[in-house]
């Protein structure tokens, strides 16, 4: 079990069909046999991975009580500050059971969430400009560099699953994505041996794929679907871990695997004798979806029998959000 790194320039600057068809399988090959792989020379330049991490951390280190006040709202939206406390991401799916999970062990972490800043329904929750200068332009730059990043990767899976390469592409151009700015606070190391505590629990994500930015903490670790035993993801530096979500898997009819992964923490800092710390973590995900409107069912050339029924994104999407959320 390796989660194999890809050269997408191979893909973007192939000097012919074979070599971009090649890489494209090879992205497709990924997604079929770990469901993660690694991307080097994604095109997005270091700087705007810097800045968008600058600014994320000058977002959580504003008070509690200016953050609390962009509190996210409605799984419809999925906008606004998360709290540390108030999501557990998990693969059960009955309410009541969920909020026992969450009251018992919640995710360690907080969060921004950001979507597309023109819809007509759901707003963006901005901070002030003097509260977080430069902050709202960084992100809307972030969010375009990333939606364009995930249309490239959508051209390859198609060709990989020997469809037309813009398969994907009026399916996708709606930008319905969700940019998430995550911190991981620093937390006692006794509190995170609790049963079932984690920095974030064992989960997939729900969408068509996942573009993850490490810092150099790590702590992500992905579940081998044969031993479903975890191991470590760690950051390589310039690389942009990917990973395909629920309907990405449902598309495909699990050709493409939708792989359960977690957060835990790395090595901690003893400061007692019967005490240590984990050190703080910062990463941003952006959730690739398809349009909210988009009919998700089985592709062709993914099997003769579809294992599910048909769903829109919108469907999908806000059910889980609606189950993880207190």
């Amino acid at each position: 079990f390796r989660i194999p790194l890809i050269d997408l320039s191979r893909f973007t600057e192939a000097k012919s069909n074979d070599e971009k068809k090649k890489t494209a399988q090879d992205i497709v090959d990924g997604f079929r046999e770990v469901g993660f792989i690694y991307l080097d020379r994604h095109g997005i330049p270091e700087w705007q991975v810097k800045n968008a991490f600058d600014k994320s951390a000058q977002f959580f280190n504003m008070p509690q009580d200016v953050k609390d006040k962009l509190a996210w709202e409605d799984p419809r939206s999925n906008r606004g500050y998360v709290r540390v406390g108030r999501e557990r991401v998990t693969q059960v799916q009955d309410p009541a059971e969920i909020a026992a999970l969450r009251a018992k062990a919640p995710d360690t972490k907080e969060s921004m969430e950001i979507g597309r800043d023109w819809d007509p329904t759901w707003r963006n929750m901005w901070p002030q400009e003097t509260d977080a200068p430069g902050f709202k332009q960084t992100m809307l730059d972030f969010f375009r560099t990333c939606h364009d990043l995930h249309t490239v990767v959508m051209r390859a899976i198609a060709l990989g699953l020997d469809l037309d390469e813009a398969f994907f592409q009026d399916k996708i151009d709606g930008q319905w994505h969700n940019l998430r700015l995550l911190n991981y606070p620093p937390v006692r190391r006794s509190l995170l041996k609790r049963e079932g505590q984690a920095r974030a629990g064992a989960h997939s994500d729900y969408g068509t794929l996942t573009l993850l930015f490490q810092d150099s903490v790590g702590g992500l670790e992905v579940q081998n679907p044969h031993t479903k035993q975890y191991q470590p993801a760690p950051p390589i530096p310039g690389t942009i871990v990917v990973n395909a979500g629920d309907l990405l898997a449902r598309w495909s009819n699990d050709v493409l695997r939708s792989t359960l992964h977690r957060v835990v923490a790395p090595p901690a800092k003893k400061v007692s004798e019967t005490e240590s710390i984990t050190p703080a973590r910062q990463s941003i995900a952006f959730f690739c979806n398809p349009n909210f409107d988009a009919t998700i069912s089985c592709l062709p050339n993914c099997g003769k029998e579809a294992k599910y029924e048909p769903v829109t994104t919108e469907q999908y999407i806000v059910r889980r959000l609606g189950e993880t959320y207190a």
